[in-house]
């Protein structure tokens, strides 16, 4: 079967202003060197090209950039020294055209099991100096390392107070669920979260001005509202669920959260779309293009949460941003056939493939290759 070549999808005429209403990033993936000799638990090996088109695609509609995050496979098959140079090379794509952009620094650059609490803290001192270096804003990425120590509460505040005097711009703190990341359960100090959130609560009022935000991915709407009306006066929280982040970005009388959301990747266009109508104070407008999408965002966050990369990549692969399926870790067969014939289908109900025939095509061709041709696509 002959695939057609992609095309060169239109940018945005000009590049729109970044939204007033609410600060947007988009968590971005990244792309695969297919031609790289590598394993699955090997170094990981990126087509650069690809990659960073694909920052400034996010850009040229307006969002934010978080770099190196779960998105981007940190964990997941990306490895240290490979995040660390997408952050260097990311940031001068992001100082070259003003775009906003955070990276995440964590401790990944230690065993999974084994290190001690001061081997966790110099490992963060070390990504954080790397993105301050690069001129980016930090995202302090949970650790799977301080999680495995079991380490008490009073532990956490000591830690990231520690990291967060050392700072030179306000940081976003990054809470991520175990449905994102199992090694994560317990974070702050053990399982009950509502004590959790009282540490994090904590950790924030002990360093005034140095928390620019909250990254917040539970999939919990009510428990993220109850966390955002308790944060300080000129403290974000960035709403990180994929399953309610309409109405939890559209907000209420209280108030309301911002965005960094892996969903903004493939949902770019119409993400952008929709904060802009509340930058004009059409909330309904807001909510009549976004809500839409959810369907499509709950099938590729569905569980196992932490696969939702594979579907992301693929729509990536389906619109033209990248010539290829191919993923880090290999991590494109993480999910089944039908899932990712749905994923296509949901996408093309919302228009967001720039050249459907050429997404229809890409579809077909997934599906021989795995004796599945009869599948029907749109």
């Amino acid at each position: 079967m002959t695939v057609p070549d992609p095309p060169n999808p239109p940018a945005p005429s000009g590049r729109p202003p970044q939204p007033r209403s609410r600060r947007v990033f988009a968590a971005a993936h990244v792309v695969a060197d297919p031609r790289a000799d590598t394993t699955p638990d090997g170094p990981a090996a990126l087509d650069w090209e690809a990659t960073l088109a694909f920052r400034h695609h996010l850009w040229a509609h307006g969002l934010g950039v978080a770099e190196a995050m779960d998105t981007a496979q940190r964990g997941m098959g990306l490895d240290w020294p490979c995040a660390a140079e997408l952050i260097r090379r990311t940031a001068a794509e992001a100082r070259a055209v003003g775009g906003r952009l955070a990276c995440g620094t964590g401790t990944d650059q230690l065993p999974p099991t084994g290190a001690t609490l001061a081997d966790v803290r110099a490992a963060y001192e070390e990504q954080l100096a790397l993105a301050e270096d690069a001129g980016a804003q930090p995202v302090l990425l949970a650790s799977r390392q301080l999680a495995a120590l079991g380490a008490a509460p009073d532990t956490y505040r000591d830690l990231y107070g520690h990291l967060l005097r050392q700072t030179t711009r306000p940081v976003i703190l990054h809470w991520l669920g175990p449905m994102f990341d199992p090694a994560l359960a317990g974070y702050w100090g053990g399982p009950d979260l509502d004590a959790a959130t009282e540490t994090l609560l904590g950790i924030i009022a002990d360093n005034p001005g140095a928390v620019d935000g909250v990254k917040v991915s539970l999939l919990d709407a009510s428990r993220e509202v109850r966390l955002r009306r308790r944060l300080p006066r000129g403290v974000r929280c960035y709403t990180g669920d994929d399953f309610h982040y309409p109405e939890l970005i559209a907000g209420d009388a209280h108030g309301f959260s911002d965005a960094l959301l892996g969903v903004f990747d493939p949902l770019a266009p119409l993400a952008a779309a929709a904060v802009r109508r509340l930058d004009a104070d059409d909330p309904a407008g807001f909510r009549a293009v976004l809500d839409p999408t959810v369907s499509l965002a709950r099938h590729l966050f569905q569980r196992p949460t932490r696969y939702y990369k594979t579907g992301v990549v693929l729509l990536a692969w389906l619109a033209g941003h990248q010539p290829h399926f191919t993923m880090v870790g290999g991590l494109q067969a993480a999910r089944s056939l039908p899932h990712l014939h749905r994923a296509h289908e949901l996408a093309a109900a919302l228009g967001l493939f720039p050249d459907p025939d050429l997404a229809a095509a890409r579809m077909r061709a997934l599906l021989a290759v795995h004796g599945a041709e009869e599948a029907s696509t749109p």
